[in-house]
């Protein structure tokens, strides 16, 4: 098993399959459209990739309330794509990973049609059903977080169902054994398929509380939350019992000991609970999953104490197990946008993916983050997202990151010859990637040249990190490997800085990364705006 751990520094591209390329004229990207740029994602310079659900469903959240675990959904083509996607990645060099949603299913799913019928049929108890309170009102407090109440009343049963996402997403009853049973046969389907990994979505949601207790409330001055945003009730409790309950901890034992007949194969956890580092360091042991991230870099915080503060709190934590970091993703904001502004320096889009990729742990680059897009500017009449339009005009929702990849500067950029589902912004045709494929300085000419060059240096890729002093907006850490120490030092503002290095530090600069640097005078680093500096310490 030690040998085979191709995931640990690996450098994960997500596709969103809607928004990728669509072969068929239908606004919406498909199978095909993979397979036909995975040239390109090659050419990045990452390890594998990622597919969010192409799973059969009525598509109420896109793709992420499935209706059949083991199919492909029409508009993204067939199984046998999925075969052909396959072999292509690894004809490239690529591994591959999807989605797998344990927690819920669609209303439309065969099983939940069939345990809505009665209280007695042979999957009564396969989905989270509970009696109303005297007075008619739902069972407990518990809330959705996409709005409202996370109970919907079901007539056929005269019972409520638990959804804690939308109501068209039932939760499933981890307390019962064959639902367990079944949901691991299904992760057996796609194993057996041949993919090399599987992200876990919301790992932490399977099990629920089974006294049904109530969340105690959340004081207001504590109403913060990961991935959610801030005047959504959802963050006025403590989820304490929704999510997170320590029977998980079975299941993920059970998924590890699948995977292990899988030694090539890996697991990825989506971690969001009232302490997700916590539950990372929990979760991510030799005998649970893999890896683990959480939305913990995926906040407004762009400051240096803040990232350094996170990444030590986990590494205290997590004493064996591997994390993966992401700071942008197909559920928040693009991270140019959040943390650069509407006129972001143009070297900022560069410099995060040096500085995700220069932490300990995986990584997770989301399509686009390669071209430095921004985020859109969906108008409301355009808007797809429930979550957006429930929370509209206060929160958008996620439509905004997940628009259209502009491929060139054509009408809809490229995407599709139809109507694509989700605009394609002017400032991303601007930002196309025939554009910047013919650019020695563009944002992707700068990712390809520094993930090349990260490989290269076994100490960025499996080394130890050790956080240095340095007043903000300067992050400094290094990472050691076999015996080669490497300082890194990040300027986090849109102004140049200086930094006295720590005495004794004699170093040797490593600039042929091919992104903005700085350069040492005696003892003192300087670091134009948004500037990353490598160097070798003796």
């Amino acid at each position: 098993m030690m040998s085979n751990r191709w995931w640990r520094g690996a450098v994960i591209y997500q596709i969103y399959p809607r928004s990728f390329l669509d072969t068929d004229g239908d606004g919406v990207g498909d199978l095909p459209g993979i397979i036909r740029k995975l040239d390109y994602v090659a050419s990045l310079g990452v390890d594998a990739i990622w597919i969010s659900p192409f799973f059969k469903s009525p598509m109420a959240d896109f793709g992420y309330d499935i209706a059949d675990f083991r199919d492909v959904d029409p508009m993204f083509g067939t199984l046998d794509d999925f075969d052909r996607l396959l072999a292509k990645a690894h004809s490239l060099g690529l591994r591959v990973m999807i989605d797998q949603v344990l927690s819920h299913t669609s209303v439309e799913h065969a099983w939940f049609k069939e345990s809505r019928e009665s209280r007695d049929n042979p999957k009564a108890d396969w989905y989270v059903w509970a009696d109303a309170r005297p007075d008619g009102t739902p069972p407990n407090n518990w809330l959705s977080i996409f709005g409202g109440v996370a109970w919907k009343w079901e007539p056929r049963r005269g019972q409520y169902y638990l959804h804690n996402f939308l109501s068209s997403q039932p939760d499933l009853n981890f307390h019962c054994p064959e639902v367990r049973a079944a949901m691991l046969d299904s992760v057996q389907f796609w194993l057996d398929k041949g993919v090399d990994g599987l992200r876990l979505d919301s790992i932490n949601f399977p099990f629920h509380d089974a006294q049904l207790r109530d969340n105690p409330a959340k004081p207001v001055d504590a109403r913060t939350g990961r991935g959610f945003s801030a005047d959504n009730p959802y963050a006025f409790q403590y989820h304490y019992y929704n999510n997170t309950q320590p029977e998980n901890l079975a299941l993920l034992e059970d998924l590890r000991a699948l995977l292990d007949r899988y030694p090539e194969a890996t697991t990825l956890g989506e971690i969001s609970s009232e302490d997700s580092l916590a539950t990372m360091a929990e979760y991510v042991t030799e005998k649970r999953l893999h890896m683990g991230y959480s939305f913990e870099l995926l906040v407004d915080d762009f400051s240096a104490a803040y990232i350094r503060g996170t990444v030590q709190q986990l590494e205290a934590k997590m004493a064996d197990g591997w994390p993966c970091w992401a700071i942008s993703n197909h559920d928040v904001r693009r991270a140019v946008t959040r943390w650069g502004g509407p006129s972001p320096d143009p070297a900022l889009a560069p410099q995060l993916v040096a500085l995700v990729c220069s932490l300990r742990g995986s990584v997770c680059l989301y399509q686009g983050e390669e071209l430095g897009l921004p985020e859109a500017d969906v108008p409301y009449e355009a808007l797809q997202d429930p979550y957006g339009i429930t929370f509209w005009p206060n929160f958008k929702g996620r439509d905004g990151c997940r628009t259209p990849m502009p491929w060139h500067d054509a009408m809809h950029g490229g995407f599709t010859e139809g109507a694509p589902w989700l605009p394609v912004p002017a400032e991303h045709r601007a930002r196309n990637v025939a554009a910047q494929e013919v650019s020695a300085d563009s944002v992707l000419a700068h990712v390809r040249r520094f993930l090349s060059w990260r490989k290269a240096h076994p100490a960025l890729v499996l080394g130890d990190i050790r956080f240095l002093e340095a007043p903000e907006p300067v992050l400094a850490f290094t990472r050691e490997h076999d015996g080669k120490t490497l300082l890194v030092a990040f300027n986090l503002s849109a102004r140049p800085c200086t930094w006295s290095l720590p005495l004794g530090f004699a170093t040797a600069p490593l600039e042929d990364h091919g992104l903005l640097t700085g350069h040492v005078d005696g003892a003192v680093l300087h670091l134009p705006a948004h500037a990353v500096f490598y160097a070798t310490l003796s």
